[in-house]
Formats: C-alpha cells, sequence, structure tokens
C-alpha cells in the first residue's frame, strides 16, 4: 500500500486567491484538473491532520435537501460539516420533490439568505445548480473524487494506474470517467449495448484527456475491461429511480457480474471498488466484495474527507487564506 504522509509544513499561508475556487459543485466539469488535484491534496491533508482543521469552518451552515435516502452521503457530510465546526440542517425531501410546494428558485433565494451551503440529493441534474451536488441521475462528483483519492492512497501515481469499471454507464460512471480525464489516469468502461455512458459526458471527458494525456476506452467485453486492470469498480444495475427495470436489467447485466472469474483477469495486485449500498449475487459476489481486495469500505471513510476538503475549498473560513501545495510540489 502506498498511503501519502502529510505534515503540518505543506501548509503554506498566503495571500487568498478569490478567483480559484467557483461557488458551486454541480459537476465534476466545475473543477479544472489543477483543482481536482488540489482536492485530493487537501482531502489527505485533512486526513492525517484532522486537528489541524477543527474550528475551520466555524459559524458556517450547511442545509441538506435529499430526494433520495441516503445513508454515506448524509452522514460523511455532517459529521465531516461537525468537525470542522460548522453547524448542519437536514431537510428529508424523500416523501416529495423539492419544488412540490415552492418554485425552485424562491427556494434558492430564501436559502441564501440564511445559510452558506446547500447540499442536495435529488434526481434531476437541472435542480441543482447553484448547490453542492451530492447525486443526481446525471453525476456523482463526490463519489468519483472520493474513489480517485482512494486510489492515491492505494497506488500513489494516478497517472499509472488503470481503473476497469464494469456495469451501467450511469451517474457514478460518468463522475468516473471525469475524474480520470482531470487527473491524467486511465480508466476502461465496460456496458451492455444501450447503457453507455451520456454521450455528452463522454466528448467532455475525452476533450480533458486531451489536455491531460489521460486515457479513455469504452467497451462491450468486461473481460476486456478488465484484464490486467489495477483496481475493478462495480455499481448497482438499477439505480434509484430505475428500480422497476430491475428484472429486466439483471438478464442484460448479468454477464457483468463481478465475480472471482472475472476478477482473476486483473493484476494480481488488484483491488475492487463499489460505491455502495451493493446488491450481493447481482452486480457483485460475496466472494469479492468480502475479500482482502475489497477496499469499500475505505471507500466509504473516505467520503468524509474529501466532502471536508471540498467544504473547505467551496467555504473557506479560519483557513480560506492558506494555500495548499499541490501533491507535485
Amino acid at each position: 500500500m502506498n498511503s501519502q504522509a502529510f505534515n503540518a509544513s505543506q501548509i503554506v499561508a498566503l495571500p487568498e486567491n478569490k478567483g480559484f475556487w467557483s461557488r458551486d459543485l454541480v459537476s465534476t466539469r466545475d473543477l479544472n484538473p489543477p483543482e481536482v488535484e488540489a482536492v485530493l491534496h487537501l482531502a489527505g491533508l485533512m486526513k492525517s491532520l484532522p486537528a489541524e482543521f477543527r474550528g475551520a469552518l466555524a459559524g458556517k451552515q450547511m442545509v441538506m435537501f435529499f430526494e433520495k435516502p441516503s445513508l454515506r452521503t448524509r452522514l460523511t457530510f455532517e459529521a465531516g460539516m461537525a468537525s470542522l465546526g460548522g453547524t448542519t440542517f437536514f431537510v428529508d425531501q424523500t416523501h416529495e420533490r423539492i419544488d412540490a410546494r415552492e418554485k425552485l428558485s424562491d427556494i434558492a433565494h430564501n436559502l441564501e439568505r440564511w445559510v452558506n451551503a446547500i447540499v442536495l440529493r435529488t434526481f434531476d441534474q437541472q435542480t441543482i445548480e447553484g448547490i453542492i451536488n451530492a447525486l443526481s441521475d446525471l453525476e456523482h462528483p463526490c463519489q468519483g473524487l472520493t474513489d480517485y483519492f482512494t486510489l492515491q492512497e492505494r497506488f500513489g501515481d494516478l497517472k499509472n494506474i488503470c481503473l476497469a469499471y464494469v456495469g451501467d454507464g450511469n451517474n457514478v460512471a460518468h463522475s468516473l470517467l471525469l475524474t480520470c480525464a482531470s487527473l491524467g489516469s486511465h480508466i476502461r468502461v465496460a456496458t451492455p449495448c444501450g447503457y453507455e455512458p451520456d454521450a455528452q459526458i463522454v466528448a467532455d471527458a475525452c476533450a480533458i484527456a486531451r489536455q491531460t494525456d489521460a486515457t479513455i476506452e469504452l467497451c462491450r467485453d468486461p473481460y476486456e475491461a478488465v484484464a490486467a486492470a489495477d483496481a475493478v469498480y462495480a455499481d448497482t444495475w438499477a439505480s434509484m429511480g430505475r428500480e422497476h427495470e430491475a428484472d429486466e436489467r439483471s438478464k442484460i447485466f448479468q454477464p457483468y457480474q463481478v465475480n472471482e472469474n472475472l476478477i482473476s483477469t486483473a493484476a494480481s495486485h488488484a483491488i475492487f471498488m463499489h460505491c455502495l449500498p451493493a446488491h450481493r449475487g447481482q452486480e457483485i459476489t460475496d466472494a469479492v466484495i468480502d475479500s482482502e481486495q475489497s477496499v469499500v469500505f475505505e471507500q466509504a471513510e473516505n467520503r468524509l474527507h474529501v466532502q471536508k476538503a471540498i467544504l473547505m475549498l467551496l467555504l473557506g473560513g479560519e483557513m480560506s487564506r492558506l494555500q495548499i501545495r499541490s501533491a507535485h510540489a
């Protein structure tokens, strides 16, 4: 395992750069490649040196509206904000859409006068414009950033590793593609016909890849994707909101199950990844998810550290005048 070590000397006080960070994280595309690297690096600092950041967001307030149920996303955002000294309010919208009672823009104009950050877990991508995207049907940027932070902890230089994603070309696949492209890494995505990643997401990822020398491959054959890969990633075959398609998808995606036969074609040091919750016996077998190669709970832990880094970079706080050295400094 090639874990990164950090110390306080890597935090250097310099004048604030007000133009570097946007106010929103709607899409991974909101971050340019150096910003993606900075998120991962700051997450490593916050994981290794939590005491350095206590109280960094004191006085800041965050509200979370979730139209979809959540375990990891909700608790890691709440725990992360609390560890930074901020306050969180949770509004359960799983019983109705956020704009069912009131126009969305009116809600937003109220919230911007009360709180510093809005986190939304929703269905439609358009609903989240102007806040932190905790998941939509199109993207899951917090998850993609976390997954590459986990890969960086395990392997070090991300430019030298290959991630194989097998299954549905869904929101997680989209964010993995965009994050991989920003970091100059290598990804292979294997999906059945008709379940490919969104064409615009792929085009955007390829455009970024041309700047960073990343490698993006799309294929049909899961064995082609996994061959000699450093990490193998699975996700649910029927995402939230598509449960009615579960039976049909189960038949289509059966050849894409990540099992011992498929994993055996990856590199001998390969790890297995899943964003959870996992549907055991469907996209993943018990033998794989419970194996020593599995890092699914490391991923879950790292959601906390990456989301703390996102909150710090978007909200500032006591450390808003600190520049975090890049991982290559």
